[in-house]
């Protein structure tokens, strides 16, 4: 009865809510004229859009001449269950006068022409997507770059917008090869794909469901379905499902033959811990993107980049998505009856210890560095800093604080209430997932050997960044001694042979940042092995 008075109080706020006198802004504005058009999700209109932007730090005023950009744009509104909400989200094509395609750089974003406008709604702290691009980011990864903007069209004003990157193949985005119809032969067929795990309403036409699931469906999306060759089709669709397949069988977790050597298990276990940290109710199954580069530029499929977190960290109130204890990757037991499900393979993932063994070894160093508490809090800070101003002309306009709106589970008054619930809600997820994430950081690899006790030793600085110092005791004498460092699935990734002083360096060579696994080997003999963290 209470959520059933909530939804009519909104309904009615929508219709009496407050207008917005709109002059200025700390933020830049986007102003869209359609010249008495609709926008509608069906169909693009052909628009004008000019930018106000008077630089970092630097006010801006709707009187100001559009100085960052003007001219014209093709726009529709986007999404699929967001269309719901009165605030729409947006995305457009800057292009000429003639209609053709023109790659600007907008807001201080790498130059493109394909946009979006994301209106935050259900979301209100207006940063939960956004804190999760930032976090796939800095974990090493690409993900969509985002601006902070107020959004004026046809005069009327419509609140806090993110202006954001499309995912989609290009050199400063999903960088892999250019596909065209053409690149039906050899190499040139092998790459690059960007697919996703979607509900058919998820932005392709075209789909194949899973052999295994007819619930799991995978979507093409760059190239669309209707810009591949049929051969083209074929091929990733042939790829994704030789994965399930050996996924599927006995030996799935062999190193030569196993699923290593098709997918690129890194982005997947990053994937992973994203999805479980986030606990978003769509997780897995939706808006779950992957794609694959040429064979002769790697050629493994790779999960990411992050998409579509409006609804996580605590902020949906079904199929447990708000409990900070459970897996995600559990969702086809806790809600059977929903027409998309999680693909079988993130569970079986889980029965091979090497995968486990690196998912925890991740995970010690994302909790160390980017996913530790205080960093988190201090990243939300920033944003609501940035936001201080324009989220209370937004909320003015959108009287959503204190109102249930579709599928909040918690309901803040303010909006620092919002913000302190998503601090408390990632730490005790946070928290639980330090207690129960499977596996142990270590490796058989570390271990093989004899061990030769009271020997000391030090290794400095850990965390390393270039290099780092392995220090021996002086009265034990080294001669050639063999250094080792390994992933944490255990593969060896450089050795240093014939070391014969109690003090030598470490140059990382290259090395990407992680958790790695180090063994020091004398006559035949471990006399240290442990962990570095190289940031």
């Amino acid at each position: 009865m209470k959520k059933a008075l909530l939804i009519l109080f909104l309904t009615l706020s929508f219709t009496f809510r407050a207008q917005v006198t709109f002059t200025d802004s700390d933020l830049p504005i986007i102003v869209i004229n359609t010249s008495g058009q609709t926008i509608i999700d069906t169909a693009r209109v052909f628009v004008d859009m000019g930018i106000i932007y008077n630089g970092v730090g630097v006010r801006n005023y709707m009187i100001n001449p559009f100085n960052h950009y003007t001219g014209k744009i093709s726009i529709e509104i986007r999404g699929s269950t967001s269309q719901q909400y009165p605030k729409k989200s947006y995305g457009f094509e800057t292009q000429d006068a003639l209609g053709t395609k023109i790659d600007t750089a907008l807001l201080g974003l790498p130059s493109e022409n394909d946009w979006i406008l994301y209106g935050a709604y259900p979301d209100k702290t207006l940063m939960r997507n956004e804190m999760t691009y930032d976090i796939f980011r800095r974990m090493g990864h690409y993900d969509v770059r985002y601006k902070y903007a107020e959004l004026v069209i046809d005069g009327q004003y419509k609140g806090v917008y993110t202006f954001m990157e499309k995912i989609k193949r290009d050199k400063n985005r999903v960088a892999i090869s250019k596909l065209t119809p053409a690149d039906t032969l050899g190499d040139d067929l092998t790459g690059g794909y960007i697919i996703k795990i979607d509900k058919q309403t998820g932005g392709s036409n075209t789909f194949w469901p899973s052999p295994y699931n007819s619930k799991v469906k995978y979507l093409y999306h760059d190239p669309e379905d209707t810009e591949l060759h049929i051969t083209q089709s074929n091929y990733i669709k042939n790829y994704v499902t030789n994965f399930e397949n050996i996924m599927n069988g006995a030996g799935f977790a062999n190193t030569i033959t196993g699923y290593p050597s098709v997918i690129e298990v890194n982005s997947f276990i990053d994937f992973m811990i994203m999805q479980e940290l986030g606990r978003t109710v769509d997780g897995y199954r939706s808006s779950s993107f992957m794609y694959k580069e040429k064979d002769s530029k790697g050629g493994l499929l790779r999960a990411g980049p992050m998409w579509d977190f409006n609804l996580s960290y605590g902020n949906a109130d079904y199929c447990d998505a708000f409990d900070t204890t459970g897996y995600q990757y559990n969702f086809n037991t806790v809600c059977p009856t929903f027409s998309s499900a999680v693909p079988f393979w993130w569970n079986k993932f889980l029965q091979d210890n090497n995968y486990k063994n690196a998912l925890q070894c991740r995970w010690q160093y994302l909790r160390a560095t980017v996913l530790n508490t205080d960093s988190i809090n201090d990243r939300i800070d920033t944003m609501a800093a940035i936001l201080l101003e324009s989220q209370q002309r937004n909320f003015t306009e959108w009287p959503i604080l204190g109102v249930y709106v579709n599928w909040n589970y918690y309901i803040g008054n303010t909006y620092q209430d919002e913000l302190n619930y998503l601090k408390w809600w990632f730490k005790s997820r946070s928290e639980w997932l330090d207690a129960n994430w499977p596996g142990t950081c270590n490796t058989v690899a570390i271990e093989n050997g004899i061990k030769l006790p009271n020997v000391s030793w030090q290794l400095f600085p850990n965390p390393a960044t270039e290099y780092f110092i392995m220090k021996i005791s002086e009265p034990y004498l080294m001669k050639s001694a063999t250094f080792q460092l390994f992933d944490v699935l255990g593969r060896e990734v450089f050795q240093a042979k014939n070391i014969n002083s109690n003090e030598f360096v470490v140059t990382r060579e290259g090395l990407t940042n992680g958790v790695y696994l180090f063994k020091l080997v004398n006559g035949g003999k471990i006399i240290a092995s442990g962990k570095v963290v190289l940031n």
